[in-house]
C-alpha cells in the first residue's frame, strides 16, 4: 500500500472511531447521518482540506454503494412488523403500483419541458433513476416510534421493493437507449430482461432463506455454531442473496428485500439480537459510501449546477413525488397532512447513486445532463430529509398522539 493509502485509511478510520462514540448525540441532531457522512467527505476529501484522497472510480464507488443497499435492503425488510403490514397492505401497495408509475411518468413529463434537447428515453431514464427511494436516508422516520406503524412500515417497505422494481426498467431503458443509438430497438430482449430480474431476484431471495433459516436451526440445536461466527450468518445470506442474484440475471436488490421480509418473519424469536450485527456492517458501509461521495463527487459537482438541472431536482424532491403519492393514497385513511408527510419522505440516495453509475458506464448520449440532475438531486435530498426527518416525525407524532420518545437507531445513514 502507498502512503496516501494509508493516510486514506487513517482518516476514514479516525472518522468512524469518533463517530462511534458520540452516534448517540448525532442520531438526535439535525444534522446526523447522511448530511455528517457526505459533509465530512466534502471536507476533508480533494476540493477540502485534501487530508482523504480517494483513488476510488466509479466502478469502486458503485460495488460499495451496492453493498451497503443490499445490507439495508434486507435488514430493514426484516424488521418490518409484519402484523402492522397486513393490517395496512394496501398502503405500500397503492405506493408502489399507482405512486411509483405516476413519479415515473410525472418526472419524465418535466424532463420533456426542462431539458426539450435530450431524447425521450434519456429523459425516462433520469425519471426512473430518481423514483426510487433510499431506505437508508429515509431510517430516522422508519424507525421512529413516534411516527404511527402503519407509515413506518409503508415507506419501509416502498422503499425497499421500488429500487428492486426500477432495475429492470433502467435495464430496458438502457438496453433500448443503446440499440436505438446503433440502429435497432430490440423490444422483446427489454422485455424479456424485466421478467428475468424480477422472477430470478424472487426465486433467489426464497430459495436461500429457504435453505439458510433450517440450517442454522438445524446446528444450533446441537449446538454446532460459534457465538463470534454466528455474527455473521445474515451478513453473509444478504450478500449471498445480492450477489447470487445478480450472477444469475436478476435481481439483487429484490432477492435481498423479499429474503429479508421472509426471514424476519421466519426467525420472529430475538430477530433485533441476530439483525444487529448485519445493520452495524450496513450502517458502516452506507457510512463509508456518504464519505466518498461527498470526496469524489460532490467536490466537483459545483460546474454542473445549471437553473435546468436546479429545477428539475426541486420538483423531483417535491411535485414530482408528493402529486403521485397524494393521488396514490386517495380513499385510504389518511388524512391530507398524512398523505403529505409520506409524499415528502421520499428521500434519494444509495439507489440513485447506484442507477447513475450505471448509466455513466453505459455512456448514452445524455450522460451528462442525466448525471448532473441525479448527483444535485441526491445533494439536495441529503440536506433537505436530513434536516426535516426528525421535527417532522415529531410533529406527526403529536398529531396522532404517538409517545414522544427517541428511537436508538434512528440514524438516516
Amino acid at each position: 500500500m502507498s502512503p496516501i493509502m494509508y493516510q486514506n485509511l487513517a482518516v476514514l478510520a479516525g472518522f468512524i472511531l469518533v463517530y462511534s462514540i458520540v452516534a448517540g448525540r448525532m442520531q438526535r441532531s439535525l444534522v446526523g447521518g447522511a448530511i455528517l457522512f457526505t459533509g465530512f467527505g466534502l471536507l476533508f476529501g480533494p476540493t477540502g482540506l485534501g487530508w482523504l484522497q480517494p483513488q476510488l472510480r466509479g466502478a469502486g464507488l458503485h460495488v460499495l454503494a451496492e453493498l451497503a443497499l443490499a445490507l439495508v435492503l434486507f435488514t430493514d425488510a426484516a424488521s418490518v412488523d409484519m402484523a402492522v403490514l397486513r393490517r395496512n397492505l394496501t398502503m405500500p401497495v397503492r405506493l408502489l403500483l399507482i405512486g411509483l408509475p405516476l413519479t415515473m411518468l410525472l418526472g419524465f413529463i418535466a424532463g420533456i419541458m426542462i431539458f426539450d434537447h435530450l431524447p425521450l428515453l434519456e429523459l425516462a431514464l433520469l425519471a426512473v433513476i430518481l423514483a426510487p427511494t433510499d431506505a437508508a436516508l429515509g431510517k430516522a422516520v422508519v424507525t421512529n416510534p413516534v411516527v404511527p406503524g402503519a407509515i413506518r412500515n409503508s415507506l419501509n417497505v416502498e422503499s425497499g421493493l421500488n429500487d428492486g422494481i426500477c432495475v429492470p426498467v433502467i435495464l430496458i431503458l438502457l438496453v433500448l437507449a443503446l440499440e436505438l443509438e446503433a440502429g435497432g430497438a430490440p423490444l422483446h430482449l427489454a422485455l424479456t430482461t424485466f421478467g428475468e430480474e424480477i422472477g430470478i431476484g424472487l426465486a433467489v431471495g426464497i430459495g436461500c432463506v429457504g435453505l439458510t433459516v433450517p440450517a442454522v436451526r438445524f446446528a444450533l440445536q446441537r449446538q454446532w455454531t460459534d457465538q463470534v461466527w454466528l455474527q455473521f450468518t445474515v451478513p453473509a445470506l444478504a450478500l449471498l442473496c445480492f450477489a447470487t442474484a445478480q450472477a444469475s440475471g436478476g435481481s439483487g436488490f429484490i432477492a435481498c428485500f423479499v429474503a429479508g421480509l421472509l426471514a424476519g418473519v421466519l426467525i420472529r424469536r430475538h430477530k433485533h439480537a441476530i439483525l444487529r450485527p448485519a445493520e452495524g456492517i450496513g450502517e458502516t458501509l452506507s457510512l463509508l459510501t456518504w464519505v466518498l461521495f461527498g470526496a469524489v463527487v460532490v467536490g466537483r459537482s459545483g460546474d454542473l449546477l445549471s437553473p435546468d438541472v436546479l429545477l428539475y431536482a426541486v420538483l423531483s424532491l417535491t411535485i414530482i413525488r408528493m402529486v403521485p403519492v397524494f393521488l396514490a393514497l386517495t380513499g385510504s385513511r389518511l388524512s391530507a397532512m398524512d398523505k403529505l408527510f409520506v409524499g415528502w419522505f421520499g428521500p434519494r440516495g444509495l439507489a440513485s447513486i447506484v442507477f447513475t453509475i450505471l448509466v455513466l458506464d453505459a455512456g448514452v448520449e445524455g450522460e451528462g445532463v442525466i448525471v448532473a440532475t441525479a448527483v444535485w438531486t441526491i445533494i439536495l435530498s441529503v440536506v433537505a430529509h436530513g434536516v426535516t426527518a426528525r421535527p417532522f416525525a415529531t410533529w406527526l407524532g403529536r398529531r396522532s398522539g404517538a409517545p414522544s420518545t427517541v428511537p436508538p437507531n434512528g440514524d438516516p445513514g
